[in-house]
Parts: C-alpha cells; structure tokens; sequence
C-alpha cells in the first residue's frame, strides 16, 4: 500500500490537544488527592509537567514512507534504533491504515494522528520503558501478524485489539516495576491492592486518553462492540505482568496441540501469548539492534536497586550491579523464557523457527561465550591476585 498525504493538523487543533491532554494530567493528579510524600512519579502532572520537550506537533506526515521502509517494517530485523519519534509516529499509523484498522473501525484519520501523540507524550522517559520501547513491541505485532498470516485466522477487531494493547501496554510507566512499587507501599500499589500494580495504570491511562472525544479512534464503534473491544484490551494489557508467565504459557500449552480458531477461549490465550512474545521480543532482533536495548535494561535496574538500597527494601539479585553481568541476565532469560515461549507459538506457526527462533538459539549461543570468556577472565584476575599476595608475603 503507497503511503497517503495528509495534511498536518491545524495549529488550532493541536493546541486544543495539548490543553485537552493537560487538562487530563490535572484532573488525575486531583483524583489522586495530591499524592503525599509518594517517591515514584505516576500522576501526569510531574515536576514541570512531562518531561519530553513538545514536538512541533504533528506535521509528522511530512515523513511519507518509502517503499523499502514499508517492506522492512513488516519484519523483525527493522533497525528500531534508527527512527525518530515523529517518523515513529507515521509507522505506527500506516500500520494501522495497511491492517485496514482505520477502515473497519471507521476512524477519523485525524483522530488516529491525535491518539497517537497523546499516546507519545504518554510515555516517560525512562532508559528502557519509553515510546520506542512502545513503538519495538507495537512493531514486532505488526511483523508478526504478517508473518504468521493472522489476517486469515483472526477478526479485524481481533487484530485491532492486538495492536492497540501493544500500542498503549507501558504507558506512563515510572521506571520502577511492580516489585518496587509492593515493597515500597507507593500509591499504585495502594490502589490496585497489590494486583498488577503497574499493568492496572498502563490500561487505566490507556482508556483515560481514549475518553477524550478528539483521542477516541473507537468513537464510532457502537457502545456494546467498544465495551468488548475495551475489556479485550484490558486482558492483554494485563497479561503483559511476567509475574503470571507460567500460568499463561501453561494455559496456551494446553490447548495448542488441538487449537480450534473458532473457539473464544483458545483465540483470547492466543492473543495473551502473542502480546507477550511482542513484549519481551528484543532478542528476536539481529544483535546490533538487540543489545543495546540490554544496557538500557540494566540501567533501569541499576537505578531502581540502588533506590531499595538506600530506602532499605529488598533488591534482587538480577537488578543488582554488584551481581548481574550482560551474559548472566540474557542466559537465564533467554533459555528458561524466550526460548521455550516461542517453541510453543512455533507448534502453531511453524514459519517463525527460521525468522524468530533461530535468532534467539543464536542470541543465547552468543551470550554464553561471552560468559565464558567473562569466567576465563575473572579466573586470570583472581590468579593474578592471588600470586601478587603470596610474593608481598615472600
């Protein structure tokens, strides 16, 4: 499909979106009575308002995708790295103008443009959980519905739910996961009682975005299809919680081998699985694009574990940087996660071994040389040491 032209919006539209969006930030923060010595940052209305500088929003569409762009973005290998917000924000609308989304759901294109920057501004900037994070998982369901020809097996609805989840599953995430936000009593977790603590804030800002009549793609959806279209949304926002990985892989296991496309249970599993995969997908990429997610990761975990330290909460040991190495955080995850999620999705489409699975074997071979040439070197160290401590002695 050939990329259309739009036109940018009007200035006066889009400062109706920014006060309409500031609006929002205030209303929460005064639901949320002020928020009284809270160390993590929820509510919108933070230090300054966002902290992202407003682009010249949006004449994003300046950016028409080229032909090659259009072909690369369909597969995993797509350099993520390589973008800007604002081209960013034009993929994720072609994707949604391609799947035929805009059609089906008989969005304004105009509205389309506005969610997506009220989604964008949405996303803080924290080292990992940000708008391209956002934009990799939307990216990798993009691929893989391609690739895994889910145009044929599921509803236009079923793939805008697909899409939508991924889009919105982190927004406004606070850097801190949802460990943190439990040992440290913060007011999310106050408010959802422990349960999901950050899951239940990506879908409640998810739909607080979408009650704005200017943000709403789902506006001329009849009531009874939204309310279903919402609480699909809300189960794969909500399965992204890895605390619930066993029970949800364990549930796809079950009904894999005789997996019925007509039967709802077995399709909402599918979906549940799929926005996971999409989530925690970086491995999948070649290495140049997935590594340096990795340091972004670690510092994020850096920065919460050196926080429990001095606030006296426990920290784990993979977050620790006196403990956690790049290999020694891959290798688990990958071969005890990634690998055998994706083996299961494999038993139903066999086409993603050579293009997904096949990387992740690589991607876990690669991390466990390096380990051994990181325990080779450690050993010359303390080889080293301890012959420089028995001369002092001599």
């Amino acid at each position: 499909m050939i990329f259309y032209a739009v036109e940018g919006l009007k200035v006066v539209e889009i400062e109706k979106c920014k006060n309409d969006l500031k609006k929002l930030r205030d209303e929460m923060t005064s639901r949320a009575g002020g928020r009284v010595n809270c160390p993590c940052k929820y509510n919108f209305s933070d230090d300054g308002k966002k902290l992202t500088p407003r682009r010249d929003v949006p004449s994003y569409p300046k950016y028409t995708l080229s032909q090659e762009t259009i072909e690369a973005l369909k597969k995993p290998t797509f350099d993520v790295w390589h973008w800007e917000h604002n081209e960013m924000l034009s993929c994720l609308e072609y994707m949604y103008h391609d799947l035929g989304l805009v059609k089906e759901f008989n969005m304004n294109p105009i509205t389309l443009k506005r969610w997506l920057l009220g989604i964008q501004e949405n996303y803080r900037i924290n080292p990992f959980h940000n708008f391209r994070h956002c934009f990799c998982v939307s990216q990798m369901m993009y691929g893989m519905i391609h690739l895994c020809n889910l145009q044929e097996k599921l509803t236009l609805t079923d793939l805008g739910i697909l899409m939508t989840a991924a889009v919105c599953h982190d927004l406004d995430h606070p850097g801190y996961n949802n460990t943190y936000q439990i040992n440290a009593r913060t007011e999310l977790a106050v408010r959802y009682n422990d349960i999901s603590p950050l899951e239940n804030h990506h879908c409640a800002v998810a739909f607080q975005i979408l009650s704005l009549p200017e943000c709403n793609i789902f506006a001329n959806v009849d009531p009874e299809a939204f309310k279903q279209i919402r609480q699909a949304i809300i189960t794969l926002i909500l399965a992204t919680d890895m605390a619930r990985h066993g029970e949800i892989l364990d549930s796809f296991k079950h009904k894999v081998d005789n997996f019925d496309f007509t039967n709802e249970e077995h399709v909402t599993c599918l979906k549940m699985v799929l926005i996971k995969c999409c989530d925690i997908s970086n491995e999948v990429r070649p290495t140049e694009v997935a590594e340096p997610w990795v340091d972004c990761l670690l510092e994020e975990y850096f920065i919460q574990s050196d926080r429990e330290k001095s606030e006296g909460l426990p920290v784990a040991p993979f977050m620790d940087r006196d403990k956690v190495t790049k290999p020694t955080a891959q290798i688990g995850f990958i071969k005890f996660v990634l690998i055998p999620m994706f083996e299961t999705v494999m038993k139903l489409f066999p086409q993603i071994e050579e293009i997904m699975v096949q990387p992740l074997r690589d991607s876990r071979d690669h991390y466990e040389e390096l380990k051994q040439i990181d325990d080779a070197m450690t050993e010359v160290n303390t080889l080293t040491a301890h012959s420089h401590s028995t001369e002092e002695k001599n």
